[in-house]
């Protein structure tokens, strides 16, 4: 969603601080204020690409990638026994993690759903399984009826796009890196889409918080870092 939307008034997955002014952020310090608009710009654009490009797949392609996605994170995070596990509810045709949720409950882990308290403010994550009761979010969204907030072990991250070095291009509302910022203990962030969605950067910016990893239906990407060597 693009902060010039004007959202309805409960909780919504997590997206990035990608698109938001840095007076609302509470960024401080010398700053480019011409890229900043640029790199904007330019973002709002692929998002609103790429969410009509994943729209147009035919809705059985998208399940059978959900699942393969799915596969991936369970490989990657191997054990759940006591973590808790912060998944999303799936919006605008991104992968459905659903069946995953249940998934790991039945592996001895703990699942739980993101929920935004209010703009500007870090999200809360709050404990929920498959069959627990739930209530509408922002944008209609489900979210937990109990509130029963947590620190997730694991944070999966749905992700509009994303490029080689794991940084994230989402839905333009600041909530999640600012809550990574506020969380005591890091958790694990494994950011989950399409490998249709693969850019070749999203010209992050000081803000921007990389994944851990990404997992698509064609496979995990880790981060790399580049070098360049000096002259001499």
């Amino acid at each position: 969603m693009d902060d010039d939307e004007k959202p309805a008034t409960f909780a919504s997955p997590a997206c990035f601080l990608h698109e938001v002014d840095p007076a609302y952020s509470g960024l401080t310090g010398p700053f480019d204020l011409q890229a900043w608009t640029d790199v904007n710009r330019w973002r709002k654009s692929e998002r609103e690409r790429l969410i009509a490009a994943r729209l147009a797949v035919p809705a059985e392609t998208r399940a059978l990638h959900g699942h393969a996605i799915a596969a991936g994170v369970l490989a990657e995070i191997g054990d759940l026994t006591d973590r808790i596990v912060s998944a999303y509810w799936p919006f605008r045709g991104e992968p459905d993690l659903r069946p995953f949720l249940q998934t790991v409950a039945e592996r001895g882990g703990r699942t739980a759903l993101p929920v935004v308290v209010e703009k500007g403010r870090p999200l809360e994550f709050h404990l929920w399984q498959a069959g627990e009761a739930l209530s509408r979010g922002v944008w209609n969204i489900p979210v937990p009826a109990a509130q029963r907030p947590c620190l997730p072990d694991i944070v999966i991250a749905p992700v509009v796009g994303y490029d080689p070095t794991c940084y994230r291009l989402g839905y333009g509302g600041g909530f999640f890196d600012r809550t990574l910022a506020a969380m005591p203990k890091k958790p694990r962030v494994i950011g989950v889409g399409y490998s249709a969605a693969r850019l070749a950067t999203i010209y992050p910016q000081p803000h921007d918080i990389a994944m851990d990893v990404i997992v698509t239906e064609a496979g995990t990407i880790r981060p790399y870092v580049s070098t360049v060597r000096a002259l001499t």
